[in-house]
């Protein structure tokens, strides 16, 4: 009885936690969301696109808090439960490891392939060596001057502004051009292999949790989700991808240091890597809440804390390179603010001014509004209706990397990619394969996905403002 009582009082103490921190954080976003309307004239409109967005990114959190409480205090972490369908056969495994791979580098050559006939279909007459060139556009042109030439201490605006652009990727391009002495097919088979190796990785880190199934599905929908031929260009998206999903892989995997180490590699390439600490943390705090203490003394726990601040060392490197090349650790911010209009801001507010840009580009440039601002619209609103379906069928570790990520990333005072940004997030395609286990889900997706991508796909090559 005196048990029962002291369970009971224990559920009563968790559940008044869970409703503090739901509460909190309501209290905060709503503290956020009104001052922001008091410091803003905006339309009807956009006021309802940023009220939208608040209501549902704060439903996906008020799901994970129960989520998130009972995978700190439970042994057992996950409600999911693996399904019997997992290769056991060390070299079954190694097989599905080698579709995989090369898979993905079929799925990207196919995509350099389309590229080619499509600008051949619109009027192009290119070989198909000179059609290459086209992946040049957007950021390409940056990350490759930098493998080419560095960064640049003085010289015209537009080289200098490249300081914005982390390092990571186009010291790899360098590395690779050593063999290749081209740096655009460097650029492309970094990426190629990066996103081949990627899948590979994420396979194995999904298998931890999921089935087969799931991991296979999760990794189709890499593929297909509207943004996905980013992974094919001369830019970091993949090499960032395959930093992330190893740097969840070791860590899980009882080789901390080794996945941190990859986490300080990932913030050395894009400074959305810094939001790994998040998913590193939660794991932490679940192994020391479930861990005996008199087989694991504290300061295994302590060592492992430390360990994981790597992270911010591989961003602290790329603000050591601004000091030497432009005499302030934080250059980049001055750049992005100057030459792109950015800054960090509040989600809300860019689900506001995208939907006024995309009204205001209705009837004067609608090339702007398909191939920029409605493609930014429905990454944005569509990612987070996923996560509030997906939050209890997801490790709890990833939804918080999805929610500080998506803070950050979506938060950009002028944001001009949010497809491509939300690709390279594992628990987005993660939490797609989740909601569409059953076919009368998946299939319809899959179309939808397949027909959004080849939409984006061709504004892409039309060059209507892709980003």
């Amino acid at each position: 009885m005196l048990l029962h009582d002291q369970q009971k009082m224990k559920r009563s103490t968790q559940d008044k936690l869970e409703l503090l921190i739901s509460l909190g954080g309501l209290a905060v976003l709503i503290g956020a969301f009104l001052v922001w309307c008091s410091s803003k004239v905006v339309s009807i409109p956009g006021f309802c696109s940023a009220l939208l967005s608040a209501v549902l990114f704060a439903i996906v959190c008020l799901r994970f808090v129960p989520e998130w409480m009972f995978f700190w205090r439970r042994r057992s972490v996950l409600r999911i439960t693996k399904v019997e369908q997992v290769p056991t056969h060390k070299m079954a495994y190694k097989n599905i490891e080698l579709k995989i791979f090369f898979s993905l580098i079929l799925v990207n050559l196919s995509v350099i392939v389309a590229a080619f006939l499509l600008r051949r279909i619109i009027g192009y007459q290119e070989t198909f060596v000179d059609s290459l060139e086209f992946w040049t556009c957007t950021d390409s042109y940056h990350y490759l001057a930098i493998a080419r030439d560095w960064y640049l201490s003085e010289g015209d605006v537009d080289r200098l502004v490249q300081l914005v652009f982390l390092p990571g990727y186009p010291i790899v391009v360098r590395l690779v051009n050593c063999i290749l002495y081209n740096y655009l097919y460097s650029g492309l088979l970094v990426s190629l292999l990066s996103f081949a190796g990627a899948g590979c990785v994420i396979y194995r880190l999904l298998l931890l949790d999921f089935d087969h199934q799931t991991a296979i599905r999760t990794i189709k929908y890499f593929c297909l989700l509207p943004g996905a031929f980013f992974f094919t260009a001369p830019m970091s998206e993949s090499l960032f991808l395959l930093l992330c999903a190893s740097c969840l892989y070791f860590a899980r995997t009882k080789r901390w240091l080794l996945g941190c180490l990859f986490g300080t590699l990932a913030a050395f390439t894009r400074s959305l890597g810094l939001t790994l600490f998040v998913p590193l943390f939660f794991e932490l705090v679940a192994e020391f809440k479930n861990t005996p203490k008199e087989k694991i003394p504290i300061r295994h726990f302590i060592e492992k804390f430390l360990e994981s601040l790597l992270v911010f060392l591989g961003f602290g490197a790329y603000c050591l390179i601004n000091y030497f090349v432009a005499g302030n650790p934080f250059k980049f911010l001055e750049y992005q603010k100057m030459h792109w209009n950015q800054q960090l801001g509040w989600f809300f507010n860019t689900a506001c001014y995208q939907l006024e840009e995309a009204i205001n580009s209705y009837s004067s440039n609608s090339t702007n509004l398909l191939g920029l601002w409605l493609p930014n619209l429905i990454a944005i609103f569509s990612s987070l209706i996923i996560m509030i379906f997906a939050v209890r069928l997801m490790r709890p570790s990833y939804t918080a990397w999805y929610i500080s990520y998506f803070l950050i990333a979506i938060g950009a005072t002028w944001l001009l990619s949010a497809p491509r940004y939300l690709i390279t997030l594992i628990p987005v395609p993660l939490a797609v394969s989740l909601v569409s286990k059953k076919a009368t889900i998946n299939i319809p997706i899959s179309i939808i996905s397949g027909i959004l991508y080849t939409l984006y796909f061709y504004a892409f090559v039309m060059r209507w403002q892709v980003w």
